[in-house]
This record gives C-alpha cells, structure tokens and sequence, in this order.
C-alpha cells in the first residue's frame, strides 16, 4: 500500500489519536512457525513464512507526510519506536518543528528485526528518550505476545508515565490467551496501583497528551 491509502482512515474519520511508526525494518514473525504447527487458515501459515523478506517500509518521506496531512487534522501521534534508531528519527522531525511536544513514545519491545526484552533494553530505550527529549515526552510500552505485562511491570517500576496499548497481545499469561481487552486493562492497572499510584482518568489522558477532544473526530 502507498503512504496515501495507509493512512486515508485516519484522514477521513480524524481521530484524537494516530500511530506513526518512525522508521523501516526487518519485521519477522516467522519463528512462531517453530512454535505452532496447526492453523485454522491455511494464508496464516503463508504469512509468516513471507516475513522472511518483509521489509516494513516508513521512509523519511513516508513519515513527513503523514504527519503533515494528518496534523493538519489536529490529530496527535502515538510514535511507534520498535528500536534505538527510532528514536533519533522522532528527534530529527522534532528539530524541524513538524510535531509539537508533549511526544508520546510508544516503545516496541521483542519482534524479531528490533529491539528485544530483556531489561537493560528497556532500560537503553528509557534512557535514549530521557537524553533527546527530556520532560518533553510521554512513555508507553508494548512487549510481544506473552512479554507484554513484564515489560508493562518493569517500565513503571523505572518511574516514569507509562501507558501501554491494549488489543494486540493475545497471550495473558503462562500460555493462555487473554479473553478481552478489557481483561489486560485491568491487570495493568492493578499493577499501577499496587505502586501506590492512580491511572488517570480519560479527561486526565487527553490534558496529558494535548489531545483535541471526542467531539472533534468524524466518527
């Protein structure tokens, strides 16, 4: 798909909030067919076998012109970073003013062609948008399928804001599907108070990412 067709939901419904992935790479899930023989759909086995050559473009250009058609909306962006790299890339749209702080930083943990789980990349992750964006950015983190609530654990035990996005981690714990969204809400939140802490309500959510409001989206 071009960058025009990718992102012409958003230009049409004009949510608060978008994803913008901020840089290319190798995007391989095909090790998961060392794990799972049977499927249900004969293409899922296809596909992961396809991303052996998947490049997952976002080029420079790509990038510029999603954030220039978009923010022309008022929607905001959650910047997904599945490495170091990335970062820099967010910084370099930073300098040339064409996205506004507060940034929020979706960081991505364990897919095969970025960075893995293990602590000290979480932590390198941290402390890479700790130097180029100071208290000028928003931390959220997402670790693939079953990392996900450890990594969730390990990031707001570091001290900062954390979020993290709901709907793409299929495994809850030790090998068991999670039943809804709903279900993985609510471990991250006990999780966040067992810290002594308080998640913030949905008004409070949109003061702290500068979002333009429910009642201004198409949908």
């Amino acid at each position: 798909m071009t960058i025009e067709e990718r992102i012409k939901p958003s230009i049409r419904f004009k949510p608060e909030l978008a994803s913008l992935n901020m840089g290319s790479m190798n995007f391989g899930l095909f090790p998961m067919l060392n794990r799972f023989k049977d499927f249900k759909h004969e293409w899922e086995r296809q596909y992961l076998e396809s991303t052996r050559d998947l490049v997952f473009r976002n080029t420079f250009k790509d990038i510029e012109f999603a954030l220039t058609a978009l923010s022309a909306n008022g929607t905001r962006f959650e910047f997904e970073c599945y490495d170091v790299g990335h970062l820099y890339n967010l910084a370099h749209f930073a300098e040339r003013k064409l996205v506004e702080p507060p940034f929020l930083v979706q960081s991505v943990f364990g897919i095969l062609g970025g960075i893995g789980t293990h602590a000290e990349d979480v932590m390198h992750m941290r402390r890479t948008a700790d130097r180029l964006f100071g208290a000028d950015y928003r931390w959220s983190v997402l670790g693939a399928g079953r990392m996900q609530m450890p990594i969730a654990a390990m990031a707001r035990r570091h001290g900062r804001p954390c979020a993290r996005r709901p709907g793409r981690q299929l495994v809850d714990r030790q090998g068991q599907l999670a039943r809804s969204n709903a279900e993985q809400v609510r471990r991250v939140r006990s999780i966040v108070e067992e810290l002594g802490l308080s998640p913030a309500t949905p008004d409070e959510a949109r003061d702290i990412l500068h979002l333009k409001g429910a009642d201004t989206v198409s949908f």
